[in-house]
């Protein structure tokens, strides 16, 4: 059995506005094994960027971490100082390629300084060891070290996504999340990028979370999928059980809305309703108002339930008695 590397207990972080206490990650678990990867799936708003952030200690004000464990390598990092966790863990123990490549970059400084950066700050090399390795890294992720010297917007949107994974790599972590990381790229561009994660993923044993609203793009990397929806996660386990054996509505439904190739045809589906309000969500199932198989029971929270082994949900259809 793998060994875990990131624990991630009962997490929340809620953001307090002016409108109220908005639930964006709430009571959220999961497990990533070393060389393992994880997808995590759900709508948009659904919280899926600001549990990312929370692991990276980055939640943007004014959303706070108020519960929860993060455990990496044996360590809850919530518990660590802001100067112990940037030196110990951001970016040497867990990296992330932020969502939208193309405004990522510092367009004033070349990619090669902004890879150097990283290895300066973290590493202490020299500019000259710290340009050679960056070098290294284009090299690693099909970029010409010729680039070096070339600014953000000399390159394509392919190309820049390539650098912040490059960035994102630059200290060896072993766990990278990647967010949405084919945003505004074409579809060749995108099955270039899932390509190299994937190639990533074997040569180095990295640990990959990834993050989309694209179940189709998970399923080329994932080996387990978180589905969330409403600050919570609603269905986990092995990405086989969740996209062959479905169980919660709102899973079901997203598989239905995406056209297959193979296989046998059938009408495409959706989901009918809006995501919920996390200032104010519905009690109960925060899925009730837009669930065909929602009853009475409902309208109180649902248990977390495992249906097979390793494959969770948080749905009353499951609950015994």
């Amino acid at each position: 059995m793998s060994e875990p590397i990131l624990d991630v207990r009962n997490l929340k972080t809620y953001f307090y506005t002016a409108r109220g206490m908005v639930r964006a990650v709430d009571d959220v678990s999961f497990t990533l094994n070393k060389g393992e990867s994880l997808g995590i799936a759900g709508e948009s708003g659904c919280g899926k960027s600001t549990l990312a952030y929370s692991l990276i200690r980055l939640v943007p004000p004014p959303g706070k971490i108020t519960g929860g464990q993060i455990i990496f390598k044996g360590k809850n990092v919530l518990e660590m100082s802001e100067e112990e966790f940037r030196r110990e863990v951001r970016w040497k123990g867990i990296s992330m390629v932020f969502q939208g490549a193309m405004n990522a970059l510092n367009p004033v400084y070349t990619v090669g300084d902004q890879i150097a950066e990283v290895l300066m700050l973290h590493q202490g090399y020299s500019k000259k060891e710290a340009l050679e390795t960056a070098a290294k890294m284009l090299q690693m992720v099909g970029i010409d070290p010729k680039r070096l010297k070339s600014y953000p917007h000399e390159l394509s949107g392919g190309m820049k996504q390539r650098v912040v994974i490059a960035m994102a790599l630059a200290l060896n972590p072993p766990i990278v999340i990647a967010d949405e990381p084919t945003t505004a790229l074409d579809v060749v561009v995108q099955a270039q990028i899932m390509n190299l994660l994937k190639r990533l993923k074997k040569e180095l044993g990295l640990s990959i979370i990834l993050i989309s609203h694209d179940l189709s793009l998970i399923a080329e990397i994932a080996d387990k999928i978180a589905i969330m929806y409403g600050g919570e996660i609603i269905e986990y386990g092995p990405s086989e059980a969740i996209y062959n054996r479905p169980m919660h509505p709102y899973t079901i439904g997203l598989l239905g809305s995406i056209p297959r190739l193979h296989g046998e045809l059938r009408d495409l589906t959706w989901i009918p309703g809006f995501p919920p309000d996390l200032a104010n969500p519905p009690p109960g199932c925060r899925f009730m108002p837009r669930c065909p198989k929602a009853f009475n029971k409902c309208s109180e929270k649902p248990p977390l339930v495992e249906v097979e082994p390793g494959h969770y949900v948080k749905c009353w259809l499951y609950a015994k008695g």
